[in-house]
């Protein structure tokens, strides 16, 4: 019998898609986006609309694996959990709670995974990841700028005349956010594309496109800023609600135009020109991409992106705004995570150097909703640490390169077999995940896991209820304005306390109540060393969501993309090595004259094991919020 189950997304995306799935004879059949979601509109990414290839994979894990004598065999559930369980004990016993280690990422942004740290906070003070690979450099800039970050509602776009995709690929990392920009150039407003890297899927869909030097972007915004405030073309009120105004002022009149727009490898003409549509035709709304924090100066980057927003008077005006992040937690309860204070934490970003210096060291590590291995930079290094520890648990659906290295692995649900909830870092509505079909024999979910370990801890009343009662107790706040489990049910709400235009009153959450404008960026780009001329860009995919990629589809050499000219004579879908200063992987060429001469290509999400990206790229740290540096990595083709 056929039947329609509406649940969610719970992915790593800003979209945090509604799904209606279609089930027969207990099966899903189709995967479509629910037409009544203000923001899914009806449609899925390819990533979800292909994502019944992964759900009904025969790569999935159904049963715990355990390692003897090196390989991983099957076993049973209270074997696994038993020796678990005693593992945690010896290591609470013997060398205390900071040499364990819990990491879990973004593989689900579902809230129930939170209950997964309330499992470890009931052991004591573990050790956790600090930093953040993904956002932190940009979470810092906006904390810094504003003292708070969120993002003007996406409806407000009907007020916008001129809206930038500031180093944003929406068709690839957020295509939701297409539809809005479709309806804003239906009334006329202008869309703007600034990114180094072409992107065909969302450029059919700006009317300008700017290629930047990789790296440009602040050089590009102070020099606007700095034609703005010589024509007078700011808010007056600027100097009143900005703090720093004379040194913000000095900072960008410190270099002429020409020389701004050189370092962002564009004309003073150009720039000129955009520092004019960014005033007179507004109001003007930033859309600021992540990508653009992942750099050694990101944050100063983004910083220069707020500022602009600022000094023109877009900033708590209705169609303008910086976007850079949804608060996807807020209205939510999570007091139910003890942190403890002083704990020892390990920087994400550097997490292979950090574990394998440790002291004391990692003697028993949990590792959920995550694959490092292939994830954070280095992954080379970060492999090796994995190797080191001597008992490491992992929880996931597939055998990751992470997986593999594990003395456990313990097989969870997927996002169409859970109960969750989850706000979006894309807009302002929640939804609900609600199993479409039972997880397969021998698979549990996160929260049946940690519970049987628990259970033999002797510390079950941390995580007493089932998943239903953990999402009510979540959604408790929001319970007045109607946003119940109940009610999700039916359909999407919007979070009430949710901005419609941020920062009305032009009062922000700084300790001055002002907007704190940059003060200080760096002199020029780095210069790419003449051994390494290319930029690998590891962005990403339309395929695949980071590293849920299947092996089978991991077999051949990556395909990476770059202008003719970059390639040193080589035919286009040849084989030659990529080098970075630290690994090499053998790639197959495919030409796109649209690109920079000075970049490569390479879609994130390719394992370690299997050459992906970050095998090139070195573990740098961000100039604030403790990110990831990854797209300052210099390659060589070979």
């Amino acid at each position: 019998m056929k039947h329609v189950v509406r649940t969610a997304c719970t992915r790593d995306c800003p979209d945090a898609c509604q799904i209606l799935a279609t089930v027969e004879d207990g099966r899903i059949t189709q995967l479509q986006g629910d037409p009544a979601h203000p923001v899914t509109r009806g449609f899925l990414c390819y990533r979800t609309d292909h994502y019944l290839e992964r759900q009904y994979s025969d790569e999935r894990l159904t049963t715990p694996l355990i390692r003897r004598a090196g390989r991983l065999d099957p076993a049973g559930w209270d074997e696994a959990l038993d020796l678990c369980a005693a593992r945690l004990k010896e290591a609470l016993r013997e060398w205390g709670a900071p040499s364990i280690l819990h990491y879990s990422s973004g593989g689900s942004l579902g809230m129930m995974k939170l209950a997964n740290r309330r499992f470890f906070d009931a052991l004591g003070p573990v050790s956790v990841k600090r930093g953040d690979i993904c956002s932190g450099a940009g979470d810092a800039a906006q904390h810094a700028d504003m003292g708070f970050e969120d993002a003007h509602d996406l409806d407000d776009l009907k007020n916008s005349r001129t809206i930038f995709l500031w180093g944003k690929n929406a068709a690839e990392s957020g295509s939701h956010l297409i539809p809005h920009l479709v309806e804003a150039r239906r009334r006329g407003a202008r869309v703007i594309q600034i990114d180094p890297v072409w992107n065909a899927r969302t450029n059919r869909h700006v009317d300008r496109y700017v290629q930047i030097r990789p790296g440009g972007d602040g050089f590009l915004a102070l020099g606007m800023a700095r034609v703005i405030i010589d024509s007078g073309w700011h808010d007056p009120q600027a100097p009143e609600y900005c703090s720093g105004w004379d040194e913000f002022a000095a900072l960008v009149r410190g270099r002429p135009v020409e020389e701004w727009a050189a370092r962002a490898d564009v004309t003073a003409a150009l720039l000129t020109e955009l520092a004019g549509i960014y005033t007179k035709e507004g109001p003007t709304a930033a859309f600021v991409g992540w990508g653009l924090g992942r750099r050694i100066h990101g944050s100063k980057s983004v910083r220069t992106l707020d500022a602009l927003g600022a000094i023109t008077g877009n900033l708590g005006r209705a169609g303008g705004g910086v976007s850079f992040y949804f608060q996807r937690r807020s209205g939510f309860d999570t007091s139910f995570m003890n942190a403890h204070p002083g704990r020892r934490t390990l920087l994400e970003p550097l997490l292979g150097e950090e574990i394998l210096r440790a002291d004391p060291p990692v003697k028993v590590a949990v590792f959920d909703t995550g694959n490092p291995a292939s994830q954070l930079p280095d992954s080379a290094t970060v492999a090796r640490a994995l190797r080191s520890i001597p008992f490491l648990v992992v929880i996931d659906a597939f055998l990751t390169d992470t997986a593999e290295l594990a003395s456990v692995v313990l097989p969870t649900t997927t996002m169409l077999e859970e109960h969750d909830v989850v706000g979006a870092y894309g807009h302002h509505w929640v939804q609900l995940a609600q199993p479409v079909v039972p997880p397969p024999d021998g698979v549990r979910s996160d929260l049946e896991i940690y519970r049987g370990i628990a259970e033999r801890l002797g510390v079950a009343a941390a995580l007493n209820g089932d998943a239903q009662s953990w999402i009510d107790r979540m959604l408790a706040p929001m319970r007045s304005a109607g946003v119940t489990r109940e009610a999700l049910a039916e359909g999407a709400r919007r979070k009430p306390e949710a901005p419609r235009v941020l920062f009305a009153d032009r009062r922000f959450t700084t300790e001055s109540g002002r907007f704190t404008l940059i003060r200080e960026f760096p002199q020029a780009p780095p210069e790419p060393d003449p051994g390494w001329p290319l930029r690998l860009m590891s962005i990403s995919s339309y395929k695949w969501q980071s590293s849920q990629v299947l092996i089978k589809d991991q077999q051949e050499p990556p395909e990476v993309t770059m202008h003719p000219d970059a390639a040193g004579g080589r035919a286009e879908g040849s084989l030659a090595r990529l080098v970075s200063p630290i690994g090499a992987v053998p790639v197959r060429l495919r030409f796109d004259a649209r690109q920079r001469r000075d970049l490569v290509i390479y879609p994130k999400g390719r394992w370690g094991k299997f050459g992906g990206p970050n095998s090139l790229t070195r573990a740098r740290l961000t100039d604030a919020g403790e990110g990831a540096a990854y797209y300052d990595e210099g390659v060589r083709l070979e």
